[in-house]
């Protein structure tokens, strides 16, 4: 029997790369299309293909007329982007496996925990309006030609390389010169946080699985925290004491609306996550993986890789003015 033969999109980011590297140990023969321009590095044993996705002509010449048994867009965000896949693979693939976000559900949430079935709805934030859009386009694929597309929703995903904060090392960097860092609300809203391994053993269990085409999946994990404890378990991972001041979601998103719809369309909400169908789907899925045990590995990580410690200015000063006002 043949390696299943999978192509990702992208292949580099916090999900994707942990799913491929997984996918390759696992046996499957991966590869990778992207522009070639990350840090990181690819999995051993993974094929990486160099061509931007929006460049028809590059990615012609890149895969050679070859078929996948599982393509996977881990970049796709518009409808636009969405139906230039369609285009290309419809025929030429097995399953098409399609990121939306878990931010796509209504809010505010009428009731948790959200389920696959959670009505889709967020007038807040556009990211997730587009997200919703591609949904529609994917379903409306499979039921009018079986196009076998497979939605997967992640909420907020994370590893070593990234700090799962709004500011990101902007707000470690702020907390270790003793200075406050703004929160959103009172901080006391509960948020799901999943670590990319984790993550990475829903993602591969569904690849080829026939029983997962036409279908939604969510895939978070079980660790819920309040953004207080998140802040408090990230500033002592960093060596120093929280110093948190509270300013209301939309104060935030009015001193920076290049940012809108990020807190009142997500994380100013409560999100708790019911996995029940992705665990039933795939059993080996059970995430293990917990802030409080990868803190120390993410900073770590950031003190060992200075290049990594970007402070975002305008994010500073955003926390300067909101501070002033508060």
């Amino acid at each position: 029997m043949s390696a299943t033969r999978v192509l990702f999109i992208g292949g580099t980011g916090i999900i994707s790369s942990a799913a491929s590297a997984l996918a390759a140990q696992r046996g499957m023969k991966v590869t990778l299309l992207n522009r070639g321009r990350s840090r990181r590095a690819p999995a051993e044993g993974v094929e990486v293909l160099t061509a931007d996705i929006a460049d028809a002509a590059a990615v012609d010449a890149a895969l050679a007329g070859r078929e996948f048994d599982v393509v996977a867009d881990m970049i796709a965000f518009t409808p636009e982007q969405v139906q230039r896949d369609i285009d290309r693979f419809e025929g030429r693939t097995g399953q098409y496996v399609f990121i939306s976000s878990a931010s796509a559900y209504q809010k505010p949430v009428a009731r948790l925990p959200i389920t696959e079935s959670t009505p889709l709805r967020n007038p807040h934030w556009q990211y997730s309006r587009d997200k919703i859009a591609c949904e529609d386009l994917l379903s409306a694929a499979y039921r009018d030609r079986g196009f076998p597309v497979t939605v997967l929703r992640p909420s907020h995903t994370y590893d070593k390389w990234t700090i799962p904060a709004f500011g990101g090392w902007t707000a470690i960097d702020r907390l270790r010169r003793g200075e406050e860092i703004i929160v959103h609300g009172d901080g006391t809203s509960l948020w799901t946080l999943t670590h990319s391994r984790d993550f990475a053993v829903g993602f591969v269990g569904l690849l080829g699985n026939p029983l997962a085409y036409g279908d939604t999946f969510q895939i978070t994990s079980d660790f819920v925290y309040t953004w207080n404890e998140i802040y408090s378990i990230l500033a002592h991972a960093s060596g120093v004491e929280p110093r948190i001041r509270y300013a209301t979601s939309a104060a935030i998103e009015r001193a920076a609306p290049e940012r809108a719809g990020q807190l009142t369309g997500d994380m100013a909400h409560s999100v708790v996550f019911d996995n029940t169908k992705i665990r039933t789907m795939v059993p080996d899925f059970n995430p293990t993986t917990a802030l409080h045990h990868s803190a120390r590995e993410i900073i770590d990580w950031h003190d060992a890789h200075p290049e990594l410690q970007r402070v975002d200015p305008e994010m500073d000063a955003l926390h300067e003015r909101l501070l002033a006002q508060a």
